[in-house]
């Protein structure tokens, strides 16, 4: 674990939404308004490229005000829930934070460090991912992920001449995250009834099992034509199943995400199209509405969509692709 402060950063205007503990009593986080701020920032996991995008963000934000210090940790994998507990208990029993921004790794499991937080006079926001149930004051700045899914899921469709056979690989059932992308997908399979689902299948948010999964799909459907994968260990694991398979070109990937190997194999022509989220304006957005409510900002901080576009082998190298694909606080993505 370890605290970070930037240099300073552009504005942006955004904002962001999360386990169960045995807390401290209520400090002066909730009603000393001035002073210097402590913000843990946790992701679902810390070493993917999604989530190094959401720590520039959070940390330009920070940047952005005085007397604020952004402490960056997480867990190693997004299955890890019982990991993200922990820390976040231990976050909070230590007992100088004043806000908690966080991306839930299981949306109920994690309902009660929301609870616990706010107990002690902790604010928190969340990004990515929200809890089941979501405390009406605490928002969540994420992707709208059940129009972007239903989105990529036309264009798999358009892809492959509105007929063929489907498959599904989703990551962590019971994240809000993978529930939504999942019922985005649902939707446009139903817009388009020449689509036949043929498997479904969790990568567990790991690239080998994702790459293991997609092998025994494309071995029991040797007559696959499209892949729909919902995050980024998923993605690269069925790209390189579907090229070990010798079907690439065949076999259509849509899928999250845009990580260099995601981009590489979008340009080879494994990958036939990318959902890019905008993980910097995730972080800053969830970073500047803590602060903002720490600060005593009168203002209800509603949950927000922070935006998503498709990328293709047409689009990827232009300008608004790559301010996206490689953001920094000089130069933010819109």
């Amino acid at each position: 674990m370890r605290k970070v402060l930037t240099a300073a950063c552009v504005l942006l205007s955004v904002a962001a939404t999360g386990c169960s503990v045995g807390v401290r009593e209520q400090t002066g986080g909730g009603g000393q308004q001035g002073g210097p701020i402590k913000l843990a920032v946790v992701p679902k996991a810390i070493g993917f490229d999604f989530w190094e995008k959401v720590r520039v963000g959070a940390e330009c934000a920070g940047s952005k005000h005085q007397d604020v210090t952004i402490h960056w940790d997480g867990v190693h994998a997004e299955s890890d829930v019982s990991g993200q507990q922990s820390l976040l208990q231990d976050l909070l029993s230590q007992g100088d934070l004043r806000g908690l921004v966080y991306a839930a790794t299981d949306a109920k499991a994690l309902a009660d460090i929301t609870k616990s937080a706010q107990s002690q006079g902790t604010v928190v926001v969340n990004m990515d991912s929200g809890t089941t149930p979501q405390p009406p004051d605490v928002p969540v700045f994420a992707t709208n992920n059940v129009a972007a899914a239903e989105q990529a899921t036309d264009v798999l469709a358009e892809q492959l001449g509105g007929r063929g056979k489907v498959a599904f690989i989703e990551f962590q059932p019971g994240t809000s995250t993978n529930e939504t992308r999942a019922e985005g997908f649902r939707r446009g399979m139903a817009k388009h009834p020449g689509l036949q689902l043929v498997a479904q299948q969790s990568s567990d948010s790991d690239y080998n099992r994702a790459l293991q999964v997609t092998q025994d799909i494309l071995t029991a459907n040797p007559d696959l034509d499209g892949i729909y994968a919902a995050n980024e260990p998923s993605v690269l694991g069925a790209a390189e199943a579907v090229r070990q398979a010798g079907k690439v070109g065949q076999v259509k990937i849509i899928g999250w995400d845009t990580s260099e190997g995601e981009i590489q194999a979008l340009r080879d022509g494994v990958i036939t199209g990318l959902i890019a989220q905008n993980p910097f304006k995730m972080g800053y957005a969830a970073v500047n509405a803590a602060v903002s409510k720490i600060r005593g900002s009168a203002e209800p901080l509603p949950s927000s969509d922070t935006g998503s576009m498709l990328i293709t082998k047409d689009n990827v190298d232009s300008p608004e692709v790559q301010k996206l694909l490689n953001p920094s606080c000089q130069n933010p993505p819109a």
